[in-house]
């Protein structure tokens, strides 16, 4: 979250003096329906049908999202090896087994092993925009239609970007954010939303995240069946917090895309500096400025001087760091562990260092340099200062001097 004002504790403060914080609430009796014109609001920015706002962050999203789709056990699904630990557990949630791919220069999947990897018992793949960045949507989805896939995207970490002049989330069959308090902007510290154009997918969603569906008004609209399932229902200081900081969203992407496009402009051809290839400069949501290297030393030289970090040293998204999953300690009881479950017998459980040697290669030779929207111009100037004396150092590595 880089921004928050006043306006979001007059909102909240609305919220708490109605006395009407649950979601569900009749606007005669003082409910002021927050969450449900936060998710009018952003089924509308996203170009979706349809919005449904959580707790439990993008996580939470997932999981709806998968649920939502029919995932379970004796499905895999396609996960790129360059994530948040909680986009391949989310498959195991709904007791399905996630199977890792490779990612390319751009730090998303690669469009390439993922075709790779799809074998017989596959039925969705997660296409993640990782650090701001679009995924290569156009050959994934079309690789995904070639072999009937679903495709979730986890556009967690780009609330609000686009590729090709459409936001991401609204490409695939579902989509899922985050608002969480490290992302674009916030619901409040945690929050996630799902969106879709498919109604039934919508709707099995919406069972899965409010176990109480049954007792709801919109439960006389629902098609689907309702089953026992979640609890990820979002309250009515979430959606005032949420709804403000959206009227936020779409400035703080451009600042965030203004800064960046000076590191992009002013530094490219500078001795010793490459920028990594992204799929769509213009959809960036400009949440950070990726250099690559020849290798991991210059790598590592660079940051020295310029500061960001390379892409291996963030543990969290880095498949090998994923503990839990690679000893396969999922859940609190061994029958309710789908690595037990009969129906994935045989399916692909490996999660080791040479599942996808290449992505750990490119994350060692990547830095990753975080933008700020409320960067002024002289910090920006000293930072690309910095960078190019950077530059310098790792092309002096480079040479051997």
């Amino acid at each position: 979250m880089y921004r928050v004002g006043q306006e979001e504790v007059e909102e909240v403060a609305k919220v708490l003096l109605s006395k009407q914080w649950f979601r569900v609430g009749d606007p005669a009796a003082g409910h002021l329906q927050e969450v449900e014109r936060f998710e009018d609001a952003w089924a509308r920015t996203i170009g979706t049908q349809y919005a449904l706002l959580m707790c439990g962050g993008g996580t939470a999203a997932i999981a709806c999202a998968l649920a939502g789709l029919g995932i379970g056990p004796g499905d895999e699904v396609i996960v790129p090896a360059y994530t948040w630990l909680a986009t391949a557990t989310s498959v195991l949630t709904v007791g399905a087994i996630p199977v890792l791919a490779e990612v390319d220069e751009t730090l998303g999947l690669d469009p390439d092993d993922f075709e790779r990897k799809i074998g017989p018992k596959v039925k969705a793949v997660i296409p993640v925009h990782m650090i701001g960045r679009p995924a290569n949507l156009e050959r994934i989805i079309a690789i995904a239609r070639k072999h009937g896939l679903k495709v979730l995207e986890d556009s967690c970490q780009m609330d609000g970007g686009s590729y090709k002049g459409r936001r991401t989330g609204s490409w695939g069959d579902a989509g899922a954010f985050s608002l969480n308090y490290f992302k674009i902007i916030s619901a409040g510290g945690e929050g996630g939303v799902l969106v879709t154009d498919d109604r039934a997918v919508y709707e099995r969603a919406f069972v899965y995240h409010d176990s109480g569906s049954a007792f709801r008004p919109k439960a006389a609209e629902l098609e689907q069946p309702i089953f026992v399932a979640q609890q990820y229902r979002a309250d009515e200081v979430m959606g005032a917090i949420a709804r403000i900081q959206l009227t936020r969203m779409d400035g703080i992407i451009a600042d965030l895309r203004a800064a960046q496009r000076r590191f992009h402009t002013e530094l490219a051809g500078a001795d010793g500096i490459r920028i990594a290839p992204s799929n769509d400069p213009a959809g960036d949501a400009g949440v950070s400025c990726v250099f690559q290297f020849d290798n991991e030393e210059q790598a590592r030289a660079f940051t020295s001087m310029a500061g960001g970090y390379p892409g291996i040293d963030h543990g969290k998204h880095v498949f090998t760091n994923w503990e839990p999953l690679i000893e396969k300690r999922i859940s609190h009881h061994p029958a309710m562990n789908p690595f037990n479950f009969a129906e994935n017998r045989g399916l692909r459980m490996q999660y080791t260092a040479d599942v996808c040697p290449r992505t750990l290669e490119l994350l060692r030779r990547s830095v990753i340099l975080t933008m700020d929207p409320d960067w002024t111009a002289e910090q920006i100037d000293e930072k690309l200062a910095a960078c190019r004396e950077a530059g310098k150092l790792a092309a002096k590595v480079a040479a051997g001097v």
